[in-house]
Formats: C-alpha cells, structure tokens, sequence
C-alpha cells in the first residue's frame, strides 16, 4: 500500500483491530505460512499469515530446507477456523471473543512521525540514506491496546515504511550494504525483544489446544512486518554473514529464544522460521543455540512445565537432527537421552508430541544402537492412569518399530511384549483397539514371525482372555484376528500355548478351591474353639462403653435406659 493512502483506511485496518480480529480470524483467509518438515498428526490449532518469499533451498549440515521456504504474498492477515463454545444445559452456541493482549513495550515519548518520499523516486545516491531514515523511524513504539485508536496518522506512516522497505530489499540488488546491518539488527532488537505478558491460558493437562484460545498480541500489525522484512533480509542474496555476526550474536539469540514464549502462533511461526535461517547461516552459533533450547526444555520439564513454543522448537530440532554428520557426537546422544526422553514425562506432552516422536525417530534413523535404551526408557514412562497418553506411546513406538533393526528388536521384544500384553486387555477400548493396530503392520508381523517362540508365550493368555471377556465387540474382531495370524505363523505353537494356557488356568481353579476349602477348615476349627461361645455370650450384653470400673451412678443408668434411639422414634410416628 502506497505510504500517502488517507488516514481513514489506517482506522479500518489497524484502529479497529481488536473488533476486526473477531471477525476476520472465523473467515479463512490467508495462506498457509512456510514449515519445516514434519509430521502432522492430531489435531493442532493452525495460523496462517503473510509469508516470507523462499530463497533457494538450502542446506543445513546436509539436509533439504525446500519445505520450510514456501512463499506466499495473498494477505497480511492471519486466518483461522471460527471456535464456538456450548453453555452447559443449552442448546445455543456461544462464540468466544478473541482475547487480545500487549506485551510491556516502552511506549515512545515523541510518536509523530514524518512521512518521507518512497526510496524508488529519489536518486540513487540518496536511496541508502532515506533507507537509512525510514529504518530509525520504524523504531517508534505505539501502543495498540490500551488505547488502539490514538497515533492512527503515526502508525499507518511506520506500516506504510515498513511495507516498502520490504519490497525493496526484495525487489533490489546491492542495497544491504555494511552500514544497513545495525539498523536493521537495531529495528528488530526495538520492536521485538520485549517482557511478554503473563500467560492467560491453563497449565498442564489442563490446556487443550482445540478449546483454550491463545491470546493474540495486539501489536501484531507492525510486528508482522518487521518479523517479514528481517527474514528478507536474511534470505537476501546480499546478505553477509561475515559482517552481520558482529551484531547478531548470542545475546541477540537468547532474546529470541526467549520470545518462543509467545502465546501468539503467529509469532512463533515467525521465530521458528528466523532461527532456523539463523541456524543455518551462522555456523558459530549452532551450539550456543542447542544449548540454549536445552536449558529451555530442562526448564520445562523439571520446573515450569508450562512453555508455549515448545512444539516449535521441537520442529526446529527435528530440521537439525536430520542433517547431523555420521557417526553421532556424544553430545547428541546425551540430549537424546537427557532431554528429548524425559519430555514424555510432562502432562502437557499431547501439544508438541507428533514433533517429539519425529525427534526420536530421526535419531533411531541415524544410529539404530540407540533402539535399546529409547524403547526402555518408553516403558520407564508409559502412562499407568491418562488413556490418550497411553495412545500417544502406542502411536510413537509403532513408529520406532518401522525403523528399528531386527538385531536390535531382539533385545527389546520382551519387555515391549509385555507391556502390549497390558495394553491389549486395558478396559479402556481406544488403547487396546491402538494396541490390536500393530498386527495390521507388515514390518511388525515379520519381526514377530521370527521371533514368535518368544513372543506368542507372552501374547497369548492376554488375547485369548480377552477374545471372551472384553466389552467392546470391535476389539472381539480384531483379536479374533491376532490369534488367526499366530495360528496360521505357527500351527504347533499356537497349539502349545493353548494347551499350557488350559493347564494354567485349571491349575488357577485347583488353586482356587483349595483355598476355599482351607478357609472352611478354618471357620470350622473356630466354631469349635470353645471361647467362641464365651464371645457369643458376650454378644448379648447391653451395649454401654464403661470408661472406668468405678461403680456407675444409678441416675446416669436409669437416663440412658429410659432414653428412645433417633431411629426408633421415627418408625414409631410413622406407624401413627
């Protein structure tokens, strides 16, 4: 949009965000933002918005970035599905209002701004110093909640600004030059690096992605811009990394980690996109930024458990652990076991774990030894109580198991076993449907027609009990199933396990009545003790708890004798 459009259009469009960001978000406009490459399963709450032209794909330690450079320029505005809520005991839908929130930014003192010419009808001499102008007036700071109406002249000059440099380091070769570094790095430090709000939404299990709304930063119109003109910059043919390392150093990159805190989707779609072209061009940060997400991830596990970005930063590692080197550093493995394991452990793992089991799988992919210690450490945490845990773990170690080595399956299979066995006769129908599911796989089915000596002993007592027992007649089918496809792998087997699962269970029931008839051996020499009747006297005595062997007071004795129970004197007027 030109910079000299009126002021009125500025009042539609950013002056009345927080009405419009009600409407606008419940139409489906815009396109789907750049990812990275993963997995998407389950529901997740998705948010589109003005992307980021691709560069070229690249590489980071020898893997593809063409997925997560997609370009789209349709709309500035992001787009979600419209989220309605139903009042308990009523028929009628309620829509939820979006719930905007500023971060704590130092509102400027002096906001008006001056609106400079466009840098592409000035002379090429002058384009670099009104570049230079139009970026120290994009670090003029609004103030978008509290008031969204005031400075609407000023905001629209700084949006304009912004939108055209954007198209001008897009659309202009040689105008990064060494002078533009600071600014830009300064332009972005200013709008971005700020004290986030409290969060608004539930911890734990108690968040859930598809109801709680996340809170929307009301700052968004400008921040969208200067988010896109930064990623620009840094996918800009011209850009260098040799000098923009002076300014984008590991203090730049703590304070970007730091907003992947973000409640705003937008906003971390956006920073997940930036540090991973960060990632990938400054070589002398790649283990700073690896550190730092583990401490983020430590801090969440142990202390917080309640971190906003975490999926995303997931998705991030998911890129870099595709492209480690061969054989894996020891460092890679610690945070394997150290850090992306005991992420399992946390309550609220069903927002980031598509991402998580990518993780794992991609490590399991690099270096098959680890199969061992990441299947057991799965057992370690497998949920005992939350059921959709439960299928989550199912989901992630079918997915180890089609990738997993026949030499190393064989020093898992028995503990692996032994907990399907668990999870096939959990009353609870999902998990045990999750858990039939694996007899549909080929690879899994191979692997245990290899080894079935070893398996169907541990399998069997679990499926043919519950082939009579469950509840659910879906999971009658699907066992009916399993045990059709041992029979027909081995014939013999199967005949021997149902021979020793007969004997076992007629052994259970001689167990049974020999324990019955004990007890009645019991009870009868009892009966016999002659104390017994001395008890038995004892019953019919009146029932006065005595606190001494004082003699009792005959006023206090006549009182409690005289005296008519509650329950007797109801049934008595109810009589009458």
């Amino acid at each position: 949009m030109d910079e000299n459009r009126g002021v009125g259009y500025f009042c539609h469009t950013v002056g009345s965000e927080a009405l419009r960001e009600r409407t606008e978000f419940s139409q489906g406009r815009g396109a789907p933002t750049p990812r990275l490459k993963m997995p998407n399963k389950g529901k997740k709450y998705k948010e589109s918005s003005k992307s980021v032209k691709s560069s070229k794909p690249g590489c980071i330690n020898g893997h593809s970035n063409s997925d997560h450079e997609g370009s789209n320029k349709k709309s500035a505005q992001p787009a979600t599905t419209q989220l309605l809520r139903v009042k308990p005991g009523s028929n009628s839908a309620v829509k939820r209002e979006r719930r905007l929130s500023a971060s704590v930014f130092p509102i400027s003192t002096n906001r008006k701004l001056q609106t400079l010419s466009a840098i592409k009808d000035c002379a090429p001499a002058e384009q670099e110093k009104l570049f230079v102008q139009k970026l120290r007036q994009c670090c003029v700071l609004f103030d978008f909640l509290s008031d969204p109406l005031s400075d609407l002249k000023w905001k629209e000059v700084k949006r304009a600004a912004l939108s055209e440099m954007v198209e001008y380091i897009t659309h202009n070769r040689n105008v990064i030059t060494e002078p533009i570094y600071p600014e830009v790095v300064h332009v972005f430090a200013v709008n971005m690096f700020r004290t986030l709000p409290p969060s608004s939404n539930p911890t734990g299990a108690e968040f859930d992605p598809e109801e709680d709304e996340p809170t929307l930063e009301a700052a968004w119109p400008h921040l969208q811009l200067v988010y896109e003109f930064f990623l620009r910059f840094l996918e800009s043919p011209d850009f260098q990394p040799n000098i923009a390392k002076k300014y984008i150093d590991q203090k730049f990159v703590m304070q970007l980690l730091d907003l992947f805190d973000s409640e705003d989707p937008r906003e971390r779609d956006f920073l997940k996109t930036t540090l991973h072209r960060i990632y990938g061009k400054f070589l002398g940060l790649r283990a700073y930024i690896r550190k730092h997400i583990n401490n983020i991830f430590y801090r969440f596990i142990y202390e917080t458990e309640h971190h906003n970005g975490i999926a995303e930063l997931l998705e991030i590692l998911g890129s870099i652990i595709n492209g480690f080197a061969l054989p894996l550093k020891e460092e890679h493995k610690i945070f394997l076991l150290k850090v992306l394991l005991p992420l399992h452990k946390v309550k609220s793992l069903s927002v980031y774990h598509p991402q998580l089991a990518y993780c794992v799988v991609q490590f399991l992919e690099k270096d098959s030894t680890l199969t061992e210690p990441v299947v057991m450490a799965l057992l370690k945490y497998w949920p005992k109580t939350h059921s959709p845990k439960e299928v989550m773990f199912l989901n992630e170690l079918e997915e180890i198991l089609d990738v997993i080595e026949p030499s190393e399956f064989v020093k898992v299979m028995e503990p692996l076993f032994r907990q399907l066995a668990k999870c096939v006769s959990s009353p609870h129908f999902q998990v045990a449907e999750r858990a039939l599911y694996y007899w549909n796989n080929e690879y899994i089915m191979s692997l245990i027609s290899d080894n079935a000596a070893k398996i169907l002993p541990i399998m069997f007592p679990a499926l043919y009990r519950n082939s009579k027992t469950h509840w659910n007649k879906t999971i009658h089918g699907l066992i009916y199933n399993a045990l059709k496809l041992f029979m027909e792998m081995n014939q013999k087997l199967f005949d021997d396990c149902t021979q020793q699962f007969r004997a076992e269970k007629n052994k259970e029931k001689a167990k049974s009545k020999d324990r019955e008839e004990a007890w009645i051996k019991i009870e009868n020499l009892a009966k016999s003790n002659p104390q017994l009747q001395t008890r038995d006297q004892r019953k019919d005595r009146p029932m006065v708890r005595r606190k001494s062997d004082l003699p009792q007071d005959i006023y206090t004795a006549k009182a409690l004798e005289t005296h008519r129970r509650a329950d007797v004197m109801i049934t008595t007027r109810d009589g009458l």
